[in-house]
């Protein structure tokens, strides 16, 4: 299980290719990491689950591609 108290708020969010998908804005519920909507391209909140969460160093570290900001959950 993830250590969740390593993700910090306004760390980058890379993507199993090393793309920068975002920053966080806070953990939500414990199993969602929300990210910020000024680092969005469509200026809205998305959230990634801490499923895809490979590891946590200076960075978040997800263990799939996204690729595209569609391909994340967008919060209400």
């Amino acid at each position: 299980m993830m250590d969740t108290s390593k993700i910090k708020e306004h760390m980058d969010v890379l993507d199993s290719a090393g793309k920068n998908i975002g920053k966080v804005d806070h953990l939500e519920g414990g199993d969602k990491i929300k990210l910020t909507k000024t680092d969005s391209p469509d200026g809205k909140h998305h959230v990634v689950p801490v499923s895809w969460v490979d590891h946590v160093d200076t960075h978040v570290h997800l263990n799939k591609p996204v690729g595209d900001i569609s391909a994340l959950q967008r919060a209400s």
